[in-house]
């Protein structure tokens, strides 16, 4: 018989909790993609369009800045550099991610971000018209499910038109 610990949340599931903000629990399997773990989304019956995906970047003149854009769109560069006041931004390379949001790719959150650092976060406007989107919560597989506003409010985001349409390039 193994015991389930009761508290088995994450950092930023207990963040929410403290600060009554109402979120739903969502484990995704994943799967390795290189040298990196990937969300293995495929079969499950929740929308890419729903999921959001935390980016890191740097822009000329803010320094890091984070996007959070749903899973089936990309961050459209010089639209976030006008949405955030910078001529140009790029994404922080994959070695300086770590020390610059304190998480592992695919474990990037906007929550937890907001909490150890003060970046600019910025999230796809098309957000607003789901009443739920599903963000990470810090850990590879685990998620969490927040109404757009509150996430807004949790991390201080402003909602903009930063994405564009995934291009099938590969």
């Amino acid at each position: 018989m193994s015991k389930k610990k009761k508290d088995d949340k994450t950092l930023v599931e207990k963040m929410l909790d403290k600060q009554n903000v109402a979120y739903t629990q969502y484990e995704f399997p994943t799967h390795e993609a290189g040298d990196v773990a990937q969300l293995s989304v495929d079969h499950l019956a929740v929308p890419e369009h729903r999921i959001y995906k935390t980016l890191a970047l740097t822009g000329n003149k803010t320094g890091p800045l984070v996007a959070v854009v749903p899973l089936d769109m990309h961050v459209d560069y010089k639209k976030l550099a006008k949405a955030s006041g910078n001529k140009k931004v790029g994404m922080v390379p994959l070695k300086d991610l770590v020390k610059t949001t304190g998480y592992e790719h695919g474990a990037n959150t906007p929550i937890g971000i907001h909490a150890r650092h003060n970046y600019p976060i910025f999230i796809g406007e098309e957000a607003l018209k789901e009443p739920e989107i599903i963000v990470s919560s810090g850990k590879i597989g685990r998620s969490v499910g927040i109404a757009p506003k509150a996430l807004a409010k949790v991390v201080d985001a402003t909602f903009a038109a930063i994405t564009s349409p995934e291009e099938q390039e590969e």
